[in-house]
């Protein structure tokens, strides 16, 4: 495999643009020039961060780099255009202020690709990202001795600024011909800091005896007519030092040339509707005016197709008439349109196309839709001459603005049994989801982590239980989290009939008979994703819904799994993440292929499509108009759920024994059941203690219980459900504490974690020497993404402060609420911007499970009673009580 840099945009800001480079293997060829970019960029990026910010600025845009890192490149380059192209530099230097217009900053937006982070990348982002690129070069220019363009010469050689020439077209509405030319030069800056410009006929005054100062003015002029006829004419003939009046013909002649008048280094000002797309004719596709017949990806839509200049329709005899006109400047409509012959007999050809479609056969959604991807898909192909924008009609409009915005969909009442009381956000999420349902949609439900995916999904289940006909959904989840939705439902839909299909769970009756008729008086069926391909039973029932958590799992079309799961067959279909699936452009085609199948295409059509996001990088925005409708993502940040949440979000995670782990817990209980018929008073309670603490070890790994030191993590369920965990966070490039008991578990959760996150983090424990624990903090805090710290309970507890975690994980529990409260709140402080998620680790069926039972029911204990004794209640159990407590039920 070969290795590339790519960008990941950090939740919390970072270095220089707020990203964090690192090296991500490719299947693609690294060339030579690539391999010398990415490491001086990599190496420019952890030594200097401001330095580095110029140099992409500044660097070869044509050596190929990551799409991620090849936009950031793009960004600061395109500061770089502004800065070379800002009259006067040299006078300015670091006063300067280049500004971009909103317009242009939205397109940066929209053309982001698919990208770690993409998530947190947003306008307020950007702009901040633009103010810094101004801060850092007014800063280093400041310093410099020499003058700007020397300064930038040691970025790159090849780059020059522009001159003091100034080139104006505009409309002469009052003279006989149509346009008036002018050419002016910067005589330096007024008193509010912008530019004075004089004709250039003065400068002939100006410079009378200083033929050098006047070659030197018009050096950007002379460098455009080695290039340009019309330029060497005016120079020939005088005429460049006079105002012109021009013919259509003559003006468009002209406007033809700006890039090269440009590139040689001379300011064009021009009229706006050459600059945008209303300067020729173009057709319009206008999709879903009116609400269809039925619902679904295979409804038929209204469809109509318009010739339009700018934003004013034109009929098809008008547009002939232009076809009839020589090539140059036509003035129709009010507006001056741009003739191009070919390009105009392409799109009424395509016009004649659509006509032909609207008459035939209509448009299925899917494929108005896909439509707005594949331009191929289009009447008249993809042709890059062919100028055709599709838009949503009147209904559809309506539809996808419900959709885009969880604020607008009517309310969908919980059904009965349903307990939980949601959070504002949640009923939204709720109501979106049953929006999509009435149209027969599929719906990926993408919250952050801890905002409560499970319960939004059992409240839409409740809504919908009493429509007929009855039939069972499929619920399809790893194995890790079968323990988490039991859990779920009995606590706030115990009345859902539910059943789960796996062998290490004893099944119900309805599950055993595996029948339709068994299957259609249940709710729901849980099963995993091994067992989604090993069922057959499960491929031949028709289910109302299959829903995916953790759909990731899916993001590889090519592996058997993912294949088996598309194959269930069902009338609508859900998919849950807490992992942004914007990451990679690849797992967003299969996750998008099981939902709405065929809305991103077919894979060959997709893979296409990716390619030319190279050259294109606007098919980023078509891509993300396309599924944001089907997209419910809210994070912990967004303003419309932080005012809903507590400062900490506190969840059970619970995890199932391994085999091993069962083994040797189920042992530990006879070998406890002996040593108690052997022992009393204080020497029962040293030993019960010393079991108890055996017990933990068990329930965390079996190898700390042996002490072999393997640590293998298919031997712990709390390692997968701590793996479950941390991808998530490393896919969101967050922070994360993970505390433990024991400093022996210390160093075994650091080196697993490492390959999680594929990045080393840090250690803290009582060992750690007192003043090297100021460095780790430190580390820990600085902008420098440092994914995890591993840190055992009391030393955490302890004057730390560590507010760039936003995740804190319990990996095993003191059962005093006070010790773990304390440890928790070394992740906010005063100042903490973001709100914490707190997962408290919980294997199943086991002593871990009960203690937390009774905490939470309070009938036996109370947290003052823990905070006093510790765990010593335990030992004053009787035989009996101490018994059940251990029992291992499954």
């Amino acid at each position: 495999m070969k290795k590339e840099v790519i960008a990941a945009v950090l939740p919390d800001g970072g270095r220089g643009l707020g990203i964090q480079l690192e090296w991500a293997d490719t299947e693609t060829a690294v060339d030579k020039a690539t391999a010398i970019l990415q490491r001086e960029i990599y190496r420019r990026f952890h030594e200097d961060p401001a330095g580095a910010l110029l140099y992409l600025c500044f660097c070869d845009r044509d050596v190929p780099l990551s799409p991620s890192l090849d936009y950031w490149r793009r960004f600061a380059g395109c500061f770089a255009e502004k800065l070379i192209r800002t009259p006067d530099l040299e006078i300015l230097r670091h006063d300067v202020e280049v500004p971009i217009p909103a317009e242009e900053m939205g397109h940066a937006l929209e053309s982001a690709p698919l990208m770690t982070g993409s998530e947190y990348l947003n306008m307020a982002r950007l702009e901040g990202t633009w103010q810094w690129l101004n801060h850092v070069f007014r800063h280093a220019v400041k310093g410099y001795p020499g003058t700007v363009a020397a300064f930038i010469n040691t970025y790159s050689p090849d780059i020059h600024l522009v001159g003091r020439v100034f080139f104006h077209l505009v409309e002469n509405k009052k003279g006989e011909l149509p346009f008036a030319f002018l050419a002016t030069y910067s005589t330096g800056l007024n008193e509010a800091g912008a530019s004075k410009h004089l004709p250039l006929k003065h400068a002939l005054r100006e410079y009378a005896d200083q033929s050098d100062k006047l070659l030197e003015l018009l050096a950007t002029v002379h460098a455009a007519a080695r290039r340009s006829a019309l330029v060497a004419d005016l120079i020939e003939s005088g005429e460049l030092f006079h105002p012109l009046a021009w013919s259509a013909r003559e003006a468009f002649d002209f406007l033809k040339e700006i890039p090269l008048y440009e590139a040689s280094g001379i300011l064009c000002r021009i009229p706006n509707w050459w600059k945008g797309a209303a300067a020729g004719v173009r057709m319009t596709l206008t999709i879903g005016d009116a609400q269809p017949a039925f619902v679904g990806m295979d409804a038929l839509l209204s469809f109509n197709a318009q010739l339009v200049i700018g934003d004013t329709p034109i009929s098809e005899a008008e547009a002939r008439e232009l076809l009839a006109a020589a090539e140059g400047l036509a003035f129709i409509k009010n507006k001056w349109v741009a003739v191009d012959p070919d390009k105009l007999r392409k799109t009424l050809d395509a016009y004649d196309k659509a006509g032909d479609l609207i008459e035939n056969r209509g448009l299925s959604m899917r494929d108005a839709l896909r439509m707005q991807l594949h331009p191929d898909r289009i009447p008249g192909g993809a042709d890059p001459d062919l100028d055709v924008t599709v838009s949503n009609g009147q209904w559809m409009t309506s539809v996808i603005q419900k959709m885009r915005n969880p604020d607008l969909p009517s309310e969908a009442r919980p059904g009965k049994g349903f307990r939980a009381t949601l959070r504002e956000y949640q009923k939204k999420g709720v109501n979106w989801l049953h929006l999509l349902h009435s149209l027969g949609l599929g719906a990926c439900l993408a919250d952050d982590m801890g905002l409560g995916k499970t319960v939004q999904l059992l409240c839409f289940l409740s809504a919908i239980r009493s429509e007929s006909p009855k039939q069972a959904s499929l619920l399809v989840i790893p194995a890790s989290l079968i323990a988490n939705w039991v859990s779920e439902i009995e606590r706030f839909y115990p009345s859902l009939k539910y059943d789960v299909a796996h062998p290490d769970i004893q099944p119900r009756k309805v599950v055993a008979e595996k029948t339709k008729k068994a299957l259609d008086q249940l709710d729901l069926v849980i099963t995993t994703y091994a067992l989604a391909r090993k069922y057959e039973w499960l491929r031949a029932y028709d289910w109302r819904y299959v829903i995916l958590d953790e759909a990731q799992a899916i993001k590889n079309p090519g592996t058997r799994q993912t294949k088996s799961v598309k194959t269930l067959k069902a009338w609508n279909r859900i998919v849950m993440t807490g992992t942004p699936i914007e990451n990679r452009i690849g797992d967003l085609w299969s996750l998008f292929d099981f939902l709405n199948p065929g809305l991103l295409g077919n894979r060959t059509e997709f893979a296409r499509f990716a390619k030319t996001l190279k050259e294109d990088t606007k098919g980023y925005g078509r891509l993300r108009r396309v599924i944001s409708p089907y997209i419910l993502r809210r994070l912990k940040s967004d303003r419309s759920v932080i005012s809903d949440l507590p400062e900490k979000v506190e969840m059970k995670t619970y995890a199932t024994l391994s085999k091993k782990q069962i083994v040797f817990y189920r042992k530990l209980i006879h070998d406890l059941e002996t040593a108690l018929a052997k022992s009393d008073g204080i020497e029962r309670k040293g030993m019960i203690l010393a079991f108890l603490m055996k017990f933990k070890q068990i329930c965390n790994h079996p190898d700390q219980y042996l002490g072999t030191g393997n640590f293998d993590e298919g031997d712990s369920g709390k390692f997968e459900r701590l793996r479950d965990i941390c991808e998530t966070i490393h896919e969101k490039r967050e922070r994360v504490l993970v505390f433990t008991q024991f400093r022996e578990m210390t160093e075994p959760l650091s080196g697993f974690l490492k390959g999680v996150f594929g990045r080393s983090g840090l250690v803290l424990h009582g060992g750690v020497p007192v003043g090297k624990r100021k460095k780790i903090i430190e580390a820990f805090q600085d902008d420098e993404y440092t994914p995890y710290l591993v840190l055992s309970l009391k030393v955490g507890g302890v004057g730390l402060n560590l507010t760039r975690a936003s995740h804190v994980i319990h990996f095993d529990r003191w059962w005093n609420p006070a010790v773990e409260n304390q440890a928790t709140d070394r992740a906010f402080r005063i100042g903490q911007k973001k709100n914490v998620l707190v997962h408290k680790f919980l294997t199943q069926g086991t002593i871990e499970e009960k203690i937390d039972q009774m905490l939470e029911a309070k009938s036996k204990l109370s947290h003052e009673v823990i905070a006093a004794s510790g765990e010593n209640w335990i030992t004053e159990m009787d035989h009996d009580e101490l018994m059940n407590l251990f029992k291992l039920t499954l």
